[in-house]
């Protein structure tokens, strides 16, 4: 059964609701099981245009999920997701991330890069985002979905906004053409202790590779990337579970580190 424009409303204010009770709920398809990734889409536009009126926030960029072939083939899928940050996901390292605000949140390191120009068209490729990019830095995404127990299908999590909630950047910025992206290493730690490791070539075989791939599909709804665009190309590593006073830092060759840590706040 398709989604209907009422049943659109009634599923962006449930997933809205969740994320600002801190509730996590039951996934959308458990009462719209043929909801398709096209649909899923669709909700997740609408979605992000409720958010930015209801918080007044601002369009910060946009974010890659399932960039690694081994996800792809656990969800049973053949390309990667997208979903759009905004400005108020956007935390400091200085500033402890309010743990009583996140569900069950996981973190993520990754390859961010920063738009120099605008960029859109549906045979971008991965040199054109290099050249089109105008620095790339270490950052961490902090994934937290709705959904109860971490577990959806695909068209779930991209309605949910393929699970955003926060991005940390590292303060070291580096032009892309000065490194091998591919082949930057990436050690995470957790409280000290080594929790992951992973390359760039896990995103997809490399980051620009990711990032045109979204520029590709967001072309197919008439949109692209801006100037000032931070993109968040995808994970190099596994998520990490993370709980109150938990410190991780992602150190990455050529980048340096980015730090997360959190705290409860009354």
């Amino acid at each position: 059964m398709a989604v209907t424009n009422r049943s659109d409303i009634e599923v962006i204010d449930y997933l809205l609701r969740a994320e600002s009770d801190v509730k996590e709920v039951v996934k959308i398809t458990d009462q719209y099981p043929d909801l398709s990734i096209d649909e899923a889409y669709d909700l997740q536009k609408k979605l992000i245009e409720r958010r930015m009126e209801k918080t007044k926030t601002k369009r910060l960029g946009i974010k890659l999920g399932l960039t690694s072939k081994a996800k792809q083939e656990m969800m049973g899928v053949h390309e990667a997701i997208y979903g759009y940050l905004l400005s108020d996901m956007l935390a400091l390292e200085w500033e402890p991330l309010q743990q009583h605000r996140l569900i069950h949140p996981k973190a993520e390191p990754e390859i961010a890069f920063i738009m120099g120009e605008d960029l859109m068209g549906e045979e971008v490729t991965a040199d054109d985002v290099m050249k089109a990019a105008k620095y790339v830095v270490a950052a961490i995404e902090v994934i937290d979905s709705r959904y109860k127990d971490f577990r959806f299908t695909l068209p779930d999590v991209v309605a949910d906004n393929c699970s955003s909630a926060k991005l940390i950047l590292g303060s070291k910025m580096v032009k892309p053409e000065e490194l091998d992206l591919a082949s930057i290493g990436m050690v995470m730690s957790k409280n000290g202790e080594i929790v992951a490791t992973g390359a760039g070539s896990a995103v997809l075989g490399h980051p620009a590779e990711a990032v045109a791939w979204a520029v590709q599909k967001l072309a197919k709804r008439g949109e692209g990337l801006k100037k000032g665009d931070i993109v968040l190309s995808g994970a190099l590593s596994e998520a990490i579970a993370f709980d109150m006073d938990d410190t991780i830092i992602a150190q990455f060759d050529g980048l340096g580190s980015v730090t997360l840590s959190s705290r409860y706040v009354k």
